[in-house]
């Protein structure tokens, strides 16, 4: 498992990025963060810098939880307090629920304790990982762009989060975090998204705070993000507004406020 490991402090703050992601979601917030204690941003298996096993079999909830326990075990975090967004907030929900102890505090960020309803068919969604397997992730990434060019515009704040950035930049950091991705993991947890196991029915065992956090125009989100935050004991609901999917890059300041708030709050 890559990771980058900054700050210092007894109790960690470890983020988990969603499908497609790495490590590289949280860069601008990182050393900001390390300022106030001990902060890990983590590749999970098959993205960024982490191993890519080529087997199906191998890309999973119940196998990306196992791994973020080995890499608790391998930093030496008896627990910490824990961020995960969109996947990696389903990986985290499923931690917390097989391992509260190790869990201090937990932020669900862009993330549903179900399965998706998925934008593309499943004649699409095969289609696309059958591309991805025969000629690659670049392959893919520049059929997604493509497709980009002629859908609808986006939300908003994703759009003005690309005007900031330069479409240029804004696309090659896609472009890089989807080269570093195996396309079987592609293929088999875009399936899993859709596909997985509900723990709706467990969210009442969640007893650490916890933060429910969505952006604003993140849609297909805020159903879910409503449910975790009534049916979660205690937690806290944070809108993050011109914010969609990813508010850390669309409102950096609106989401680090409220993630100082949560810290200061739990701890």
């Amino acid at each position: 498992m890559e990771l980058e490991d900054a700050g210092a402090g007894e109790r960690a703050f470890v983020l988990v990025h969603g499908f497609t992601g790495s490590r590289d979601d949280f860069r601008e917030h990182v050393p900001e963060l390390s300022g106030i204690g001990r902060t890990i941003a983590l590749d999970q298996r098959g993205h960024g810098g982490s191993s890519n096993s080529g087997r199906a079999e191998d890309y999973t909830l119940d196998g990306l939880v196992a791994d973020l326990a080995a890499g608790f075990d391998a930093l030496g975090l008896e627990t910490a307090d824990l961020l995960g967004h969109s996947l990696g907030g389903m990986v985290a929900l499923r931690f917390a629920l097989a391992h509260p102890e190790r869990v201090s505090s937990l932020v669900l960020m862009d993330t549903s304790p179900g399965p998706l309803r998925m934008p593309l068919s499943e004649q699409a969604r095969a289609g696309i990982a059958a591309l991805a397997r025969q000629s690659g992730m670049v392959a893919l990434f520049e059929a997604m762009r493509a497709i980009a060019s002629r859908a609808p515009q986006p939300a908003p704040s994703a759009m003005r989060a690309q005007e900031r950035m330069g479409s240029d930049v804004f696309w090659d950091r896609i472009r890089r975090k989807l080269e570093a991705m195996d396309p079987v993991a592609w293929d088999a947890l875009s399936r899993e998204l859709g596909a997985h196991r509900s723990v709706a029915d467990r969210l009442g065992e969640i007893g650490c705070p916890t933060l429910v956090m969505v952006g604003a125009e993140d849609l297909p989100f805020l159903a879910p993000s409503e449910e975790m935050a009534r049916r979660i004991s205690g937690a806290a609901r944070v809108t993050i507004p011109d914010a969609a999917h990813s508010p850390q890059l669309e409102n950096p300041a609106a989401w680090s406020a409220s993630i100082r708030a949560h810290l200061e709050r739990s701890r």
